[in-house]
């Protein structure tokens, strides 16, 4: 990998940190390919539209939504954060529900993200137990 190409991936992490400290709200788009494909255990699509609907779907309806970034690295054309996603849900009880996962993000030679995918910690199950069955701290 040439030294330009660091570079920019450095760019690239920049801009991820900073889109994850103010998620869901002013993500960069432009990092993404046109047909990025993504990826979690819920959804699977392609394009960059399609992805800004989904984050414009967790603006719109999840409450207090938060993205923490625990750590974030490159590998060659790989990309990998590990963070917790978490929210209230706009149910009377408002559960607060959290996600511990981690993302895969490959990019191609022009920069761009080209495929997003994340991994749960936890099953989809265990996401829907959270609504009704609360954790006692």
């Amino acid at each position: 990998m040439g030294v330009l190409r660091i570079i920019l991936t450095m760019d690239i992490i920049q801009i991820l940190q900073d889109d994850y400290q103010r998620f869901p709200v002013n993500q960069t788009y432009s990092i993404y390919a046109e047909d990025v494909y993504f990826q979690d255990p819920l959804n699977k699509f392609q394009g960059v539209e399609r992805y800004k609907q989904m984050i414009k779907f967790i603006q719109t309806w999840f409450i207090n939504a938060k993205m923490d970034l625990h750590e974030i690295q490159a590998f060659g054309d790989t990309i990998k954060t590990e963070w917790t996603l978490s929210w209230n849900t706009p149910l009377p009880w408002q559960p607060r529900i959290s996600i511990s996962g981690w993302s895969e993000l490959k990019v191609n030679a022009d920069n761009l993200i080209i495929s997003h995918i994340d991994y749960w910690h936890c099953s989809p199950l265990d996401v829907v137990k959270q609504h009704f069955w609360q954790k006692s701290t």
